[in-house]
């Protein structure tokens, strides 16, 4: 995974090595499908002080486009961390919801109602159908 860092203040410079360090850590198990992320580091209203340091991850992810995470901080690893932390929730997710549409699809095409014997109309099939999460024991 290539990790490309951006940053004019001198302070987020010296984090150029942990911020690398914390995109690979962070991304390790999804670094398959992200070939490239960019953190950008900025200091949103300058010397003044307050919750003012932000922090942007852009992961170009293969097949489904760029994802543009930011979050803001009163420092600098904080505002690393919750960016990175919402890019992976964000990943995972839609990863999952991905597997689950494929998976759904897989098991329909599988198994069609037409092919039962007995069943005349499909629309009142009397095939089992899987209970919810939340009635499941």
């Amino acid at each position: 995974m290539q990790v490309l860092f951006k940053s004019r203040h001198p302070q987020a410079t010296e984090l150029r090595d942990l911020t690398e360090r914390r995109v690979r850590f962070v991304l390790r198990r999804l670094g398959w499908v992200v070939p490239r992320a960019e953190v950008q580091m900025s200091d949103v209203n300058g010397p003044r002080g307050g919750i003012d340091k932000r922090c942007q991850v852009e992961l170009e992810t293969d097949g489904a486009g760029s994802v543009v995470v930011a979050s803001v901080a009163s420092d600098w690893r904080a505002a690393l961390n919750k960016a990175l932390a919402k890019a992976a929730r964000f990943l995972m997710r839609s990863l999952r919801r991905g597997a689950d549409s494929r998976r759904v699809r897989q098991r329909g095409s599988a198994f069609p109602v037409e092919a039962l014997p007995g069943i005349a109309d499909p629309s009142t099939s009397a095939v089992p159908t899987s209970k919810p999460r939340s009635q499941m024991p």
